[in-house]
């Protein structure tokens, strides 16, 4: 068997699986990593669950996929993206158990390293896959439930995912890397491994990529990403330090959900946007390439860690991040924002001014030739039945008008921007003493940051013709910002004799916001400061691992977390009708883990409960959307949720060739309600009705094999009926996603070529169609079959 083809499955901590015959590990290393690429971890006397992604994993997506799409086969996560390859973040959701990260929800703590990543949210935050690059990715950690108390994070209400990066490489590495694949994907990568030196205390790696793709619908979506990053790690003056810098530029085309059951019947291979400009606002509205979403990341971490006496570890680490970024729409009208009196022509189509703020006079449909806005014939009745149905008002009928009319629509920007600094301190004392062994361990962290939010309308310069629009906007609708800063503290006792671990500690968040209205700074009811600290939270367990039964560990665990209340929710704040207040779960797990060296499995059951849910008003219905609302959406305390479930997952390694991973998850998650069935009504939460987008039962049987110079596998993932909307009248029925892979050393060709590698990966091998992302009670459809080719070379 080749190195090059047993690193396929063995190395979780590189992106690719190319090796040199020279630079391969001796088969005893290769299996003891072997041993350690797998999902179930055994041996940390955790009291939480937890799973990490293993290579295979990676392997069955192709580079120019998003990395989150890496975790979608672990027990208790599901994984849905818009775009086939992770282009479209307005679309991209993860659900954990009952917890959901989505376009309307922020519920799962996202780390990079580590470190907390800002949020995941669409107006200012920023997935993982803005921070590290698919190549450069090391293992994937999921804590389910309870997680780590240590755990950094604002969200991390049902469990934490640690996205971490690869170490640089012991001998010095070029590697060079293409994809080509359907949709016009297109993907370069090269990185640069130092290897050690400064008498082997030092090592770094450098790496750039480009990737471009269109949308799997109609093809006219121009997505691109650039990512440029590099890490470092050294031991100096008796301290180990992790430096890392990644810089990201995306550009993404979005995708629209569908908002009914009918047209998901209707047409389930379309999204009803369309990739040819029409002349006609209203149809326009829905052309893909005024759908934008833009983004710059760029972040930048030192950490060190030194053990200062035997037993006794200090940890720190700062970090810098800094967001820019841009979500597009193209309303079918012009606001018309100043009285330019009766008879004279509109200054909003004109041009040369802007107004900063105000209030709205009406909308602007159609002028004539001297910019005189016109009305439409009195009787006519609109013949428009694209999109959303189409729409009653003749004002956006341009057969309403005489000929001779000049429609008129806008380019709108919503600007985020985000900077923020943080600083970790943890310390770490263990003692052995006659019976028993304790490990003290406590830390702090601090983070001091701003969000700062704008929004303007621009003129698109000739509605007849194409989206092109005047650079300078002719309104700014507001202009916000959201200075704002976390501490936390923890402290946490870790107490070990015989076969047993104890282990207990309580944390805390304190958190301030500020609302700044730029526009209206000296209004109290638009300039005001949230402070919100939480209880003392308590985590705690215990696992016994029974000598008696060597590999067996069971262990329970319990946790209370917290999160602030975010920002966006002092978007549309009425300071007199109260604010939110945060929202806590309760999470308990108890489970069991076992290893035998060729069989590893875990058996593990949750029960949680999510009080204070805080519920997004959508800004999208099956009419159309409010282009005019002046946030990303209104937010209710709902009630809350009570996830109760089991999740089973095994890997058996049948010989040196053969390996077969399966997982099943079951979960009840209900809506809770808040107590007032009036209130309830009100906000429309149906108590008792199942959360939308969880499944009941999710079912996962992958196979991957390496044999020579040839290594694959093949995934087949079942999700179960899930519900769109939370009166669960529309249900989004089950459906099988399976992938494939299969690669080869170049040695099979010739031996010249030993360092080269050929992957084909095949996502949705059977193209099946179903209802992927649900947000806001509507969803968005799958990706069909997409197939990319991998070459990678190592010199």
């Amino acid at each position: 068997m080749s190195l090059l083809a047993s690193a396929s499955l063995a190395l979780y901590a590189t992106s690719a699986i190319a090796q040199s015959a020279d630079s391969a590990a001796p088969n005893d290393q290769a299996e003891q990593r072997r041993e350690m690429d797998t999902v179930v971890i055994i041996g940390q006397a955790q009291t939480y669950s937890s799973a990490e992604s293993t290579e295979a994993m990676a392997l069955q997506q192709a580079p120019v996929s998003s990395i989150l799409a890496q975790v979608d086969n672990l027990p208790g996560v599901l994984v849905s993206e818009g775009d086939t390859f992770g282009f479209d973040d307005w679309s991209t959701g993860i659900a954990v158990r009952g917890f959901q990260n989505n376009l309307g929800e922020q519920q799962i703590g996202i780390t990079v390293d580590g470190l907390p990543n800002g949020g995941s949210n669409y107006g200012g935050g920023s997935k993982a896959n803005r921070y590290i690059d698919t190549q450069n990715a090391g293992a994937i950690e999921v804590s389910q439930g309870t997680a780590d108390i240590a755990s950094l994070s604002n969200d991390a209400l049902g469990g934490t995912i640690n996205f971490t990066t690869r170490n640089p490489e012991d001998e010095e590495r070029v590697r060079v890397s293409g994809t080509l694949g359907d949709f016009e994907a297109q993907r370069f990568y090269l990185a640069y491994d130092t290897g050690s030196f400064l008498n082997d205390t030092t090592k770094a790696w450098f790496s750039v990529s480009s990737q471009t793709a269109t949308d799997h619908i109609e093809g006219s979506a121009d997505n691109r990403r650039d990512h440029y990053a590099a890490k470092l790690v050294s031991t100096l003056f008796d301290i180990d330090w992790t430096a890392y810098a990644s810089y990201d530029d995306a550009a993404e085309n979005n995708y629209d959900q569908l908002y009914s059951e009918a047209d998901w019947q209707t047409d389930p291979n379309s999204d009803r946007l369309i990739g040819n400009w029409t002349g006609v606002p209203y149809v326009d509205q829905s052309y893909r390439q005024v759908w934008g979403t833009l983004r710059e990341n760029s972040l930048l971490y030192l950490k060190a860690e030194k053990e200062v006496a035997e037993g006794l570890k200090l940890k720190g680490g700062v970090y810098l991040h800094n967001m820019d970024g841009r979500g597009d729409w193209a309303p079918p009208y012009l606001v018309n924002v100043t009285d330019d009196g009766a008879g004279n022509a509109e200054s909003e189509f004109l041009g040369g001014e802007r107004v900063m703020g105000g209030s709205l006079l009406g909308q602007l449909f159609f002028v004539d030739p001297n910019g005189v806005a016109l009305s439409p014939e009195a009787g006519c009745q609109s013949s428009l039945t694209f999109p959303y149905g189409g729409t009653s008002n003749a004002a956006y009928d341009p057969a309403c008008y005489p000929a001779n009319a000049i429609p008129v629509s806008s380019y709108r920007h919503t600007h985020y921007q985000r900077e923020r600094y943080g600083i970790t301190a943890d310390i770490e004392w263990t003692k052995t003493f006659d019976a028993f062994e304790n490990m003290l361990r406590g830390g702090v962290w601090y983070e001091d940051g701003t969000r700062y939010e704008y929004r303007d309308w621009h003129r698109i310069i000739d509605s007849r013709v194409g989206p092109e629009f005047d650079s300078l906007a002719y309104w700014v609708q507001y202009d916000r910002e959201f200075p704002q800063n976390t501490f936390k503290w923890y402290v946490e006792d870790v107490v070990s004799f015989g076969d047993f671990t104890f282990r207990a500690g309580v944390k805390q968040f304190n958190n301030s916001i500020d609302r700044v209205d730029n526009f209206d700074p000296q209004n109290p009811d638009k300039n005001f400061t949230l402070d919100s600290e939480s209880d003392v939270l308590f985590s705690g367990g215990a696992s016994w691992a029974p000598s008696a039964v060597p590999g067996m560990e069971m262990f329970v665990g319990y946790a209370e977390n917290y999160k602030a209340i975010p920002d966006s929710v002092l978007e549309v704040i009425n300071v007199d009708a109260g604010i939110p207040d945060p929202e806590t779960s309760e999470n308990t797990e108890v489970g069991l883990r076992y290893s035998n060296g060729r069989l590893r499995g875990s058996l593990v059951y949750f029960d949680t409960t999510f009080e204070n849910r805080l519920f997004p008003a959508p800004t999208a219905t099956v009419e159309g959307i409010d282009y005019l609302e002046a946030s990303n959406g209104g937010y209710i305390n709902g009630g809350g949720i009570d996830s109760t479930g089991v999740e089973l997952a095994g890997e058996f390694l049948l010989n040196d060739s053969l390996t077969f991973f399966g997982s099943y998850t079951h979960n009840d998650a209900k809506i809770l309600g808040t107590g007032d069935s009036v209130l309830d009504g009100l906000a429309g939460i149906a108590v008792g009705n199942k959360v939308p987008g969880i499944p009941d039962d999710m079912f996962v049987l992958s196979a991957d094999f390496t044999k020579g110079n040839f290594y694959g596998g093949a995934s087949a993932k079942w999700v179960g009926d899930r519900f769109v909307n939370l009166s669960n009248t529309w249900t989004a029925d089950s459906y099988v996603d399976t992938d494939l892979y299969l690669g080869a050393s170049g040695s099979a060709l010739s031996d010249d070529l030993s360092n080269i590698d050929f992957r084909l990966t095949v996502n949705n091998v059977f193209d099946q169609d179903w209802l992927a992302g649900i947000s806001g009670n509507a969803a968005w459809i799958s990706a069909p079959r997409t197939v990319a080719l991998t070459v990678t070379a190592d010199f």
